[in-house]
C-alpha cells in the first residue's frame, strides 16, 4: 500500500485553516488510494481496471499493460488485450499468468483473451475479507491524518499563534473532516462489497 498519505505533517503552519486544509487534502489522497487499491480486487464482472497493477518486462523495464496494448471488455466475462507490438505477446501473457489474479490468458497471435471465470463462494469470501483488510489499511491512514492535524493545532495553541477558541473549533473541523472521509471510505467499500457478491 502507498503510504504518502500517512507521512508527518511537515512545514510548520501558521493557522487552524492551513492545517485544515493540509489534512482534508491528505484524507482525500488516502479515499483515492482505496479507490486505486480496490480495482484491482476481481468481482464477478470483467474489467479493465483488473489490469491495472500488471507490468509486463517490456526491454527490461518494468512497464503497464495499458501503456503496451488496447484492454476491451467485450463481454461481461471476457478481456481482450491487443498488444501494439505483437511481439510483446508473449510477455503480456506471463505477467497476467503470473499475477495474484488466477487468470488463464490464452492468445492467438494478435490478441490475449483473457477469459473471467464466475467467482466461487469460497472465492467471494476471501475477497471480501482482503477487501476488508485494505479497507481497514486505509482508515488507520485517516486516523493517523487526524492525529497529527490535532498535533498540529494543539502546537499552534502553545506557540501562541491562536486563541482557545480557535483550538477547539480547531479539533472539531479536524473531527468534523474524520468522520466524513471515514463514510466516504466506508460507503467505496461497501459498493465494492457489494459487486464482490453480486452474483451473475
Amino acid at each position: 500500500m502507498k503510504t504518502e498519505h500517512t507521512a508527518p505533517v511537515g512545514p510548520a503552519f501558521k493557522s487552524v485553516k492551513e492545517v485544515e486544509a493540509s489534512i482534508k487534502s491528505r484524507m482525500e489522497k488516502a479515499v483515492t488510494d482505496l479507490q486505486h487499491a480496490m480495482a484491482a480486487i476481481r468481482t464477478g464482472r470483467a474489467s479493465v481496471s483488473l489490469l491495472d497493477h500488471i507490468r509486463v518486462d517490456y526491454y527490461g523495464t518494468p512497464t503497464p499493460i495499458n501503456q503496451l496494448a488496447n484492454l476491451h471488455v467485450p463481454e461481461p466475462t471476457l478481456i481482450t488485450v491487443q498488444p501494439w507490438d505483437v511481439s510483446q505477446i508473449g510477455a503480456i501473457e506471463k505477467a497476467i499468468r503470473a499475477s495474484d489474479l488466477g487468470l488463464n490468458p490464452a492468445n492467438d497471435g494478435k490478441v490475449v483473451r483473457i477469459p473471467i471465470p464466475p467467482l466461487n463462494e469460497e472465492r467471494r469470501k476471501e475477497l471480501v475479507k482482503h477487501l476488508h483488510t485494505v479497507a481497514e489499511d486505509h482508515r488507520v491512514a485517516i486516523r493517523n491524518v487526524r492525529r497529527d492535524g490535532n498535533e498540529a493545532v494543539k502546537k499552534l495553541l502553545k506557540d501562541k499563534k491562536i486563541t482557545e477558541d480557535e483550538d477547539r473549533r480547531g479539533h472539531d473541523e479536524i473531527q468534523k473532516a474524520t468522520d466524513l472521509y471515514m463514510q466516504k471510505l466506508d460507503q467505496a467499500a461497501k459498493n465494492k462489497e457489494k459487486e464482490i457478491l453480486e452474483i451473475r
